[in-house]
């Protein structure tokens, strides 16, 4: 207060000196050199009473820009997950032996690289129980495939952390937010990581086994786990950014079907999950008929592996019968949802988001029924994978627009 009055009787001084010397016309130069330091003094105290007003992030515009980031990344995080779905149906995923995070990102470019490269892979299981006779011009395509789903991994990557670097030096996030982004970064870490944990245990010798080279089955669960984790916190942030929340009265029957949504989407992605394992054991090749396994309901080698746990997580049968399971429990759930939303009032965008994920249930249990009867055809294959991750983006969005609003 004190500094400001004083330049305010500095100010008023020098304008009556200006005048002053308008009048007397004595010194010109005098003269102006006041009235731009008046003009200069009048700028910078607009500008410091105007700073305070112009520091409002974060507000409504940043967190439309930042949901529409996540939103962005969510989708980037699909493709790597549908490719990497293609990548595990064309059996290419082991093409790739070693692991660098920036060496590899150039694939070889001449006849000697290329030579070198099929030489390393020709040394792993794969090529000797497998692809013993496999050409060179093959080779080429499964590399390719395992290299893109590699630099599409490291796009996600830089998606997600260059952003976050930005957006910070920038304001846009709040302290809750900072730590979600902060926790997703890590997770982008984590899943790559995750992913050569995986590979590896594909390339490993195994000499008491003849069986076909393939990475482990729970190695491949928790990387398809991880990824969808990442697209699941992905896609429920940004949309409670972008989306506003409808202001429904906090009824006991919307509560009770709020508690269904997330036992259904659950439900979903435990659904979505038992799908690695079936990838993993090839377990869609064996028993291709619907709805009986063969010519019973409950196949008599469903419980042949000892001890019976085991059965759960590595007999192809068992693992088969448990996705058709799940598979059946969801579209239940999910119709039993529809059915019970139908009895309420609910806001428009959340009866179109339960319709959709209604729908998208019954064309997904006819894509896999339709992909087990004609023996697992790639394309077939590569439509179910992705339209679980449509199913499971349908089932936040539900629980998006019936979340609660915070008082």
């Amino acid at each position: 207060m004190l500094l400001s009055s004083l330049r305010t009787t500095v100010f008023c001084g020098c304008r009556s000196a200006g005048k002053g010397f308008q009048h007397s016309n004595r010194s010109p130069q005098l003269r102006q050199w006041l009235v731009k330091r008046s003009q200069s003094t009048i700028t910078a105290e607009a500008g410091a009473s105007s700073s305070p007003a112009a520091a409002t992030v974060p507000n409504a515009a940043t967190n439309r820009i930042v949901g529409k980031w996540l939103l962005g990344c969510s989708g980037l995080v699909v493709g790597a997950v549908v490719l990497g779905g293609v990548t595990r149906l064309t059996e290419s995923g082991l093409s790739m032996v070693d692991w660098h995070l920036v060496r590899e990102m150039k694939p070889p470019q001449t006849q000697a690289e290329w030579e070198a490269e099929f030489s390393k892979y020709q040394q792993f299981p794969e090529f000797k129980i497998l692809n013993h006779d496999m050409t060179l011009p093959e080779f080429k395509f499964i590399f390719y495939m395992e290299w893109g789903h590699r630099m599409w991994g490291r796009l996600v990557g830089l998606a997600y952390i260059l952003p976050t670097m930005y957006f910070w030096r920038k304001g846009y996030f709040t302290r809750s937010m900072k730590g979600k982004v902060l926790g997703l970064c890590g997770f982008v870490f984590f899943q790559g990581l995750l992913g050569w944990y995986m590979v590896k245990s594909g390339l490993e010798e195994k000499p008491e086994s003849y069986d076909i080279p393939r990475v482990s089955q729970y190695r491949l669960s928790a990387h398809l786990g991880s990824a969808l984790l990442l697209y699941c916190a992905s896609l429920w942030t940004g949309l409670t950014l972008l989306l506003p929340q409808h202001k429904m009265v906090e009824t006991k029957h919307l509560m009770q079907l709020r508690r269904f949504a997330k036992g259904t989407g659950g439900l979903v992605f435990l659904t979505a999950l038992s799908g690695a394992f079936v990838a993993g054991l090839d377990a869609g090749l064996v028993y291709n008929s619907f709805p009986k396994m063969g010519e019973r309901w409950i196949p008599d080698d469903l419980l042949a592996f000892s001890p019976t746990l085991k059965n759960f997580f590595e007999n192809p049968t068992t693992v088969q019968f448990d996705h058709r399971i799940l598979a059946i429990s969801s579209l239940t759930a999910i119709t039993g949802l529809y059915l019970f939303s139908r009895r309420m009032a609910l806001p428009r965008r959340a009866k179109i988001a339960i319709g959709a994920l209604t729908a998208m249930a019954y064309g997904q249990v006819a894509l896999g029924i339709s992909t087990l009867l004609l023996y697992v055809p790639t394309p077939l294959a590569a439509t179910h994978q992705s339209g679980s991750v449509a199913l499971l983006s349908l089932a936040i969005w539900v629980l998006a627009e019936l979340r609660k609003v915070p008082k």
